[in-house]
């Protein structure tokens, strides 16, 4: 079967691309594509482990609904949250009202604070995880040895709901790694991006 499908233009695109139309938006203009921001990196994070046992379409729909209601996931104000907060986001209908992964949010804004005042952001931290001569067909896998390092790492520091696969569908989606389909005309584009990248913490 082919990695690739015809997009709204014609040019292939990645498979699963096609699964919504709004995945096609998502795919060209964000997944993939290297980021180094680190409020960029925290809501991706976080909005794996809530799709975690989901949809990403169910996530992506309530995204700005997310947004919203963890302060545009600026950890430094999520950190501040308490139970009158979780109680106040279990009544959100526009989110996913699942105790275990609203605290969890708020738990890992406080060790992403501990986290940035430590290495200095948490891009600097995450991209050090970039994955090394892995050699594998592009979308084989829903877990890495790099994936798994990274987890490992999260939780050794208190982290939450950041179990491998979850941190690998996170590293896909934030460009370290190019996960697009061979064939697919965005990967290109991504590996240009890659490229271009200046990393974190590097002079």
């Amino acid at each position: 079967m082919s990695g690739t499908v015809p997009g709204p233009d014609g040019r292939p695109r990645c498979r699963w691309s096609s699964a919504a139309p709004e995945f096609f938006a998502y795919h060209d203009q964000e997944w993939g594509f290297p980021v180094a921001d680190d409020i960029r990196l925290f809501e991706k994070i976080c909005l794996e482990s809530f799709q975690s046992g989901l949809s990403w379409r169910t996530i992506l729909a309530k995204r700005e609904n997310f947004r919203d209601a963890f302060e545009g996931f600026d950890f430094r104000k999520v950190a501040l949250f308490d139970e009158t907060d979780v109680e106040r986001l279990l009544a959100n209908p526009g989110i996913v009202r699942h105790r275990g992964k609203i605290e969890a949010v708020i738990n890992n804004a406080r060790r992403a604070c501990e986290l940035v005042d430590a290495e200095g952001s948490l891009a600097a931290f995450l991209w050090r995880f970039e994955p090394q001569n892995e050699d594998a067909a592009p979308q084989s896998r829903s877990v890495s040895p790099a994936s798994e390092k990274l987890a490992k790492a999260l939780r050794k520091r208190g982290w939450k709901f950041v179990g491998p696969t979850t941190v690998y569908a996170f590293m896909q989606a934030m460009g370290l790694v190019n996960d697009h389909a061979k064939g697919c005309v965005i990967r290109s584009e991504v590996d240009e991006a890659r490229n271009a990248f200046h990393y974190p913490g590097a002079s």
